[in-house]
């Protein structure tokens, strides 16, 4: 007896659609910030490299829980960028200038050590330095 292929629920195919503009709006950020596959990976907690390009070309059925938190932290990230500064241009440049309070390394090196308490601390930098407009 073979079994029968499973029926994708409609809540199935919702969540797909909003993981997939999820993948996209994280690749967006990433390429505004100049960050090359490598380290979206890291970002993104090291998926399989296919698992990794298929994301990239768009073909996202469901995405992992911590996945999913990791592009929220780097949506924040972008977002509160776009508050502190209003010249998108030094916005998108931030991730990538050295940080004293980051040891030195750039903000973008931080988010790339692997884990989510990286992007949680490039947040949280982020959350203080806008504490007045929040």
């Amino acid at each position: 007896m073979t079994a029968l292929p499973q029926q994708r629920t409609e809540a199935d195919i919702l969540a797909g659609e909003r993981h997939g503009l999820a993948v996209t709006g994280f690749f967006a950020i990433m390429d505004r910030w100049g960050v090359d596959n490598r380290t979206a990976r890291k970002i993104l907690g090291n998926p399989a490299e296919r698992t990794f390009y298929d994301w990239k070309r768009g073909r996202v059925v469901r995405l992992p829980d911590d996945t999913l938190r990791r592009i929220g932290w780097v949506a924040g990230i972008w977002k509160a960028l776009q508050i502190v500064y209003s010249d998108p241009a030094l916005a998108d440049s931030w991730p990538n200038r050295p940080n004293a309070a980051f040891g030195g390394q750039t903000p973008l090196a931080r988010m790339a050590a692997g884990d989510v308490t990286d992007l949680a601390a490039v947040r949280a930098y982020l959350d203080a330095a806008r504490a007045p407009w929040s």
